[in-house]
């Protein structure tokens, strides 16, 4: 292989342009890749903000409108799209990283190195050409006393053959001779010495390659650079991958049926539907004569409104309207078009024909004028939250009433009589949550519910608010035989129930959990899930050993129970 510097050494001026050449590409790909990183951050700026725009806030209707399926399955590809946004700002920090700022460091570098190296060498040539001239000098010096130590040598030899030369002119020839030819040997010596050191010097000129081994290495890094650039998508490929595949599966887990399922669940009033409308027959004269039965002959829907002109149903529609899908529609826009037109016909109204009482109030408290299974699930959810707060108040009874023993111990801790006001207050208000519960359970009782509330214990104060824990199965005096909702419980705060789990999953990647609230788990891990993600990207899940904590919605495949 040639060597870059033998080949090319005295031209100076291409080794220095092309080493420049070659700086200038490594500069302009690192440019490159920083644009590059800039518009990967931007697009995933973008998509967040898309997600952001999208995503329903909390507690909003779009938020509940996420029991269905279909609203679900696209939440769950606006959590994967703003997944797939990290993943694009991953990329763009790790070209940053592992691209611009090596090869920018590198470069400053190599600009060093080269400037050395290039100084360095303008150096060894003007020593070369220095060099030279002593050499020329020498070798010049060396052809003249040689030329003059022959004249010499000559000269002795023609005076020593001279008869008439004296001996004193044929000694002094000999020794101009002698001397002559001394000198010309030192001139000689002298010439080999320079040209050993000139050839020295031009060896470590022509034959050093410091400039190619650093273009080498400067090739050999950028393409580095290169293969980088490439593996850095791909080392993120799977994940973006992953994500992909769950915006797939947040398409393959709609289901249509459920959704209408859910929808009726949810709105259904649980009225019977109505009968058939019955048939009049005017040919023969109008016979009012009707059969209860759906297999007789069915009655006119206009005789249906003079038969319940006076009836009022406890939501508050009269009989003039009916049930479609658990909406209440006006009579006339529910009947046939025959009907319709029967109904124009006699030009008979609504109010005409069986005036409506005057309107009742509406009984808000108790739900009235809301459907029964409507009423079913309000009073229910109700009592779930009269339950909630009576624990809360009981829980407080029971602290005032350890404290107050405590004090009564240790007075110098505090005077007892000082926590009688609380413990008053906190009694009134057990005792009317209690009333209160009580009423609401003997609504639901008669809405046909199954009264089930949440159990608590009970702890009930004395007249001087002294702590005193009820017996089992025993219950207050002045409280219903419906109240008996209450468990005895020991001294010692007991643990809420554990809510059951609503579904199960398996986690896709590995999640430290360092943060307050969350709970690590490994690849491949099964943990169930006790709520699901509320729309910020968080779903609430519990270990076999009872551990709780919170998770990232889109590094589990999360399966709920139907």
């Amino acid at each position: 292989m040639s060597r870059l510097d033998f080949v090319l050494q005295d031209q100076c001026d291409i080794i220095d342009k092309h080493t420049q050449s070659g700086l200038d590409l490594v500069e302009k790909y690192v440019k490159f890749v920083k644009e590059r990183t800039e518009i990967e951050q931007n697009y995933a700026k973008q998509l967040r903000n898309l997600t952001k725009k999208y995503s329903p806030k909390r507690g909003s209707k779009e938020e509940q409108e996420c029991r269905f399926s279909n609203h679900q399955a696209f939440l769950d590809i606006l959590n994967e799209m703003n997944d797939y946004a990290g993943q694009r700002e991953l990329i763009a920090e790790n070209m940053m990283i592992n691209i611009c700022i090596e090869l920018t460091k590198y470069l400053q570098e190599l600009k060093q190195e080269r400037k050395m190296h290039l100084s360095e060498a303008k150096k060894a040539q003007q020593s070369l050409e220095g060099t030279y001239k002593q050499l020329d000098n020498s070798k010049k010096r060396f052809e003249r006393e040689w030329r003059e130590a022959e004249k010499a040598a000559q000269c002795a030899e023609k005076t020593d053959q001279d008869l008439n030369a004296t001996k004193a002119d044929v000694e002094k020839a000999k020794q101009q001779a002698h001397m002559r030819t001394h000198i010309a040997e030192e001139c000689k010596n002298d010439y080999a010495s320079q040209l050993q050191k000139y050839n020295k010097e031009q060896n470590q000129f022509y034959f050093t390659d410091m400039l190619q081994d650093m273009d080498e290495r400067r090739i050999k890094k950028l393409a580095q650079g290169y293969i980088l650039f490439a593996d850095t998508e791909r080392h993120v490929m799977p994940i973006i991958g992953k994500c992909l595949e769950g915006m797939t599966r947040a398409g393959t887990n709609v289901n249509e049926s459920n959704d209408s399922v859910v929808l009726i669940e949810q709105h259904k009033s649980g009225f019977e539907r109505p009968g058939d409308v019955e048939f009049e027959d005017y040919s023969q004269g109008i016979n009012r004569a009707s059969s209860d039965s759906s297999l007789g002959t069915p009655k006119g829907p206009l005789e249906l409104l003079g038969k319940n002109k006076n009836k009022t149903f406890r939501f508050g529609h009269s009989a003039a309207s009916v049930l479609f899908f658990g909406t209440f529609l006006p009579l006339p826009w529910a009947l046939t078009r025959i009907h319709y037109c029967y109904y124009m016909r006699y030009n008979i109204s609504l109010m005409t024909l069986s005036p409506c009482p005057s309107p009742q109030p509406v009984d808000t408290e108790g739900f009235t004028h809301l459907p029964p299974e409507q009423r079913r699930k309000r009073l229910q959810q109700k009592i779930d939250d009269i339950s909630k707060e009576l624990q809360k108040e009981m829980d407080q009874s029971e602290a005032l009433g350890k404290m107050k023993d405590v004090y009564e111990k240790n007075p110098q801790m505090g005077d007892p009589a000082s926590l009688a006001p609380q413990i008053t207050q906190t009694a009134q208000n057990m005792e009317r949550l209690r009333g209160e519960l009580s009423k609401y359970e003997s609504w639901l009782a008669e809405a046909g519910g199954r009264g089930d509330s949440i159990r608590y214990s009970t702890h009930s104060l004395n007249n001087n608010g002294a702590h005193n824990p009820s017996s089992p199965g025993t219950i207050s005096d002045d409280t219903d035989s419906s109240q008996a909702i209450y468990t005895e419980f020991d001294d010692d705060f007991e643990e809420e129930e554990l809510a059951a789990p609503i579904g199960q999953c398996t986690a896709l990647y590995n999640f430290p959990g360092s943060s307050e609230g969350t709970i690590s788990m490994q690849e491949g891990e099964v943990l169930s899930v006790v709520e699901e993600d509320k729309g910020d990207g968080w779903t609430r899940v519990r270990r076999n050993n009872g551990d709780e904590g919170y998770i990232p919605t889109s590094y589990a495949t999360i399966t709920l129970n139907k």
